[in-house]
C-alpha cells in the first residue's frame, strides 16, 4: 500500500539525514524486524514457534533471570562491591545503573550510566588527584555523555601536565608570584628573561563570551608558557571549579593594577597604543632596552589595526619579554593563532592534529560546573532527559525584539528540523499518521529547548501534543527556564545559563542560532557539529534554506585580522591556510576546520 504524504507543514527534505557518531541505543535496536517475541508482551505458552525460535526464547529467559539475580546480589551487598572495586564512587554509580536497568528492563540503553564504563579522565585530558567531592562534575560528567568525544593527542596531555606544574610553581601564594607582583607594583622589569610570566583574562560581557575569552587566553598561555589568571568578577569564581590541581586560577584581590577591569582601546598601555606612540617597536632587539612591566592586549570586537598586530611573528617576539599581559576580548581568537604565527605552528600541529577539536579539548579541560550548578544539570537530566532514545537540543537566540515571539522564526525552526529529518513532521488528521500497534513501544524523541523566552517551547510542545506525527513517533519537548531577558550579574540567572549550556552539550544532535556564543560553547563541549539556523535579515521572511550543517564544531572568530604580516598589506585571511575557513553564520568570521 502506498503511504500518503503528510497534508500540512511538511517541508520537502533537501538535505542529507542527520548523522551521528553514536551507536544506536539498545532501546531503538529493539524495534528492528523481525520483532522480539517478548517485546510486545508474553505470547501464549503453546504458540506455534519453530524449534530454533523456542530455544532462543528459552535462552533469553534464562539470561534475563541470571541478570536479575546478579543485580539483586549487587543491590544487597554494596559494601562488598566497594571493597573489590577499590573505591566508593564507581560502585555507587554502577549499582544505580543496575537498579535503573531492573526498573526499566534490560533492553533499555537510555540511562546515562548504562552504556559503557565511562572514561572519567577523558583520555588523559584531566589530571587525577582532585577532591571529587569539591567538584563532582569533573569526574562525573563522562557518565552523562552519550558522545565520548574526541581523544586528546599525547602531546596535548603531556603539555597540560607540564602546564599544571607551571601553574603550581608560579601561581598565587608562591614566592615566584610574590616577586613578580612586587616588580609589577614598582613598575620595573627583571633583567633578562622573567622567572615566571603571566596572562590575565578580563571577565566581562555574557557568559558565552567569558568562556570563549578564558579558553582563548588559556591557549595563548599554553603556547607562551605563561601562567593563566582569570578575573574572578562576573561569577567566574562561583560558576566554575578550579581547573588546575594544587593551585588557583583566580586573580587575587590585591592585584596591584587596580583599574585593570576598566582597560579599553584608549588605555595608554595597550599594545596598539604603545606601537602608535613608539614606546615599543617590533624592530627593537628584545635586550636593547628593559621591557615595560606589563602590556594590555585589547583584542575586543572594537580593536584597531595596531592591536591586531598581536597576530604577527615580530610582535609576538616583542611581547615575549613582557612579564605581565592583561587581555580583554569578547571573541574566540584561537583561529587567529593558527594563521601566520610561524613560532606557534609546530607546537599547534602537535597539540591539535584535529583542528576542529581545539575548543572541544580546551573547554572540557577548563570548564567544570561547580556543585550547585551541577545539581541543576543532573536533577533536570535525570527527570526529563535520561530516558530519551534520541535527544535533540535546540538553542534559540533572539537578537532583536521582533524575534522574541516571531511566527517566522518558529517556521524557521520547524522547517529546519523537518528538512534535515531531525524530528518527524506533524500531520493534519489521525488517519494520515503511522500508528504503533497496541502494546508495542513507540519510538520517541526528546527535545531540549533553551531560550530566554517560553513562546517557542510552548508552541512546539503544543504542536506535537495536538497533532500526530507522520512516522508515529512520539516527541516530548522540554525547556528548563525562561527568564525573558539576559540579566548580567544576576547569580541565579548565570547559574541557570551555565546549566543549560551544559545540558545542551549532553544532546545527541544540536540545532543552534547563528552568531550565538551560547550555542558555540554547547556544541564545542558536546563534540557535535550542529545545524546552524541562519540569522534572518527580514522580519517577515524565513531564510532559505532555514539552516545548514556547520563546517565544524569550533566557535566562530567574529573579528579576525585581515592583514598579511609578511607583505604588510591587507589580505583575505579566510584563504590563507586550509584549516581556517569562513564561518557559515558570520560571513566574515573565521573558524578552525579539518580540511579533509
Amino acid at each position: 500500500m502506498q503511504q500518503r504524504k503528510p497534508k500540512v507543514c511538511a517541508a520537502e527534505s533537501a538535505g542529507q539525514a542527520g548523522t551521528t557518531e553514536q551507536e544506536i541505543p539498545a532501546a531503538m535496536a529493539r524495534h528492528s524486524w523481525p520483532p522480539d517475541p517478548e517485546a510486545e508482551g508474553a505470547l501464549p505458552e503453546h504458540s506455534p514457534l519453530p524449534r530454533k525460535a523456542k530455544k532462543l526464547q528459552e535462552e533469553k529467559r534464562w539470561s534475563t533471570m541470571v541478570n536479575v539475580v546478579v543485580v539483586a546480589f549487587l543491590m544487597t551487598v554494596p559494601p562488598a562491591v566497594v571493597v573489590f572495586a577499590g573505591g566508593a564512587s564507581k560502585p555507587a554509580v554502577w549499582i544505580a545503573a543496575a537498579k535503573a536497568q531492573l526498573r526499566r528492563g534490560s533492553d533499555d540503553g537510555s540511562f546515562p550510566y548504562a552504556r559503557s564504563p565511562p572514561d572519567k579522565l577523558l583520555g588523559g585530558l584531566l589530571a587525577e588527584g582532585f577532591d571529587e567531592r569539591s567538584c563532582r562534575s569533573r569526574y562525573e560528567s563522562s557518565m552523562y555523555r552519550r558522545n565520548p568525544g574526541r581523544r586528546p593527542s599525547p602531546h596535548l596531555v603531556a603539555k597540560l601536565r607540564r602546564h599544571e606544574e607551571l601553574q603550581r610553581r608560579c601561581g598565587p601564594n608562591t614566592d615566584s608570584y610574590n616577586r613578580a607582583v612586587e616588580q609589577l607594583r614598582t613598575g620595573q622589569s627583571a633583567a633578562g628573561s622573567p622567572e615566571c610570566k603571566y596572562v590575565v583574562s578580563i571577565s566581562y560581557r555574557g557568559l558565552g563570551n567569558r568562556i570563549l575569552a578564558a579558553a582563548s587566553a588559556f591557549l595563548y598561555a599554553l603556547l607562551t608558557d605563561r601562567v593563566l589568571l582569570v578575573d574572578p568578577s562576573n561569577e567566574m569564581d562561583e560558576l566554575f571549579c578550579e581547573p588546575f590541581p594544587g593551585t588557583t586560577w583566580l586573580l587575587p584581590p590585591d592585584f596591584p593594577l587596580s583599574g585593570y577591569a576598566n582597560f579599553s582601546i584608549d588605555t595608554a598601555e595597550s599594545y596598539g597604543n604603545m606601537l602608535k606612540n613608539k614606546v615599543l617597536s617590533p624592530g627593537d632587539a628584545p635586550s636593547s632596552s628593559p621591557p615595560p612591566a606589563f602590556a594590555y592586549l585589547h583584542l575586543d570586537h572594537d580593536y584597531g589595526d595596531l592591536d591586531k598586530m598581536f597576530f604577527c611573528d615580530d610582535d609576538q617576539r616583542l611581547l615575549s619579554g613582557i612579564p605581565w599581559l592583561v587581555m580583554r576580548t569578547d571573541l574566540y581568537i584561537a583561529p587567529g593563532l593558527f594563521l601566520q604565527l610561524s613560532a606557534f605552528r609546530e607546537e599547534l600541529d602537535a597539540l591539535f592534529p584535529e583542528r576542529a577539536a581545539v575548543f572541544h579539548h580546551l573547554g572540557r579541560y577548563l570548564f567544570h560546573p561547580t556543585n550547585p550548578v551541577w545539581g541543576l544539570v543532573t536533577r533536570y537530566h535525570r527527570a526529563y532527559l535520561a530516558r530519551a532514545e534520541r535527544l535533540l537540543g535546540i538553542q534559540v537566540r533572539a537578537f532583536d525584539q521582533w524575534q522574541a515571539k516571531s511566527p517566522y522564526v518558529l517556521e524557521q525552526i520547524t522547517s529546519c528540523v523537518w528538512r534535515e529529518r531531525l524530528l518527524p513532521e506533524v500531520v493534519a488528521a489521525e488517519e494520515h499518521a503511522a500508528v504503533p500497534q497496541p502494546g508495542a513501544a513507540a519510538v520517541s524523541k526528546t527535545v531540549l529547548i533553551t531560550s530566554l523566552r517560553s513562546w517557542y517551547h510552548e508552541r512546539i510542545k503544543a504542536m506535537y501534543w495536538e497533532h500526530p506525527t507522520a512516522t508515529g513517533e512520539d516527541v516530548s519537548v522540554h525547556q528548563p527556564s525562561h527568564d525573558e531577558h539576559q540579566q548580567f550579574g544576576e547569580k541565579s540567572h548565570e547559574a541557570k545559563a551555565w546549566a543549560e549550556m551544559y545540558l545542551l552539550s549532553l544532546c545527541d544532535e544540536l540545532v543552534t542560532s547563528g552568531w550565538s556564543t551560547f550555542g558555540y560553547v554547547a556544541q564545542g563541549l558536546a563534540g557535535v557539529t550542529p545545524w546552524v539556523m541562519y540569522r534572518p535579515l527580514n522580519v517577515t521572511e524565513v531564510p532559505d534554506p532555514p539552516c545548514g550543517r556547520d563546517v565544524s564544531m569550533e566557535p566562530c572568530f567574529h573579528g579576525p585580522p585581515v592583514y598579511d604580516c609578511k607583505l604588510k598589506q591587507g589580505a583575505d585571511t579566510g584563504k590563507m591556510v586550509p584549516h581556517v575557513q569562513y564561518c557559515k553564520d558570520v560571513s566574515w568570521g573565521l573558524k578552525l576546520v579539518d580540511p579533509n
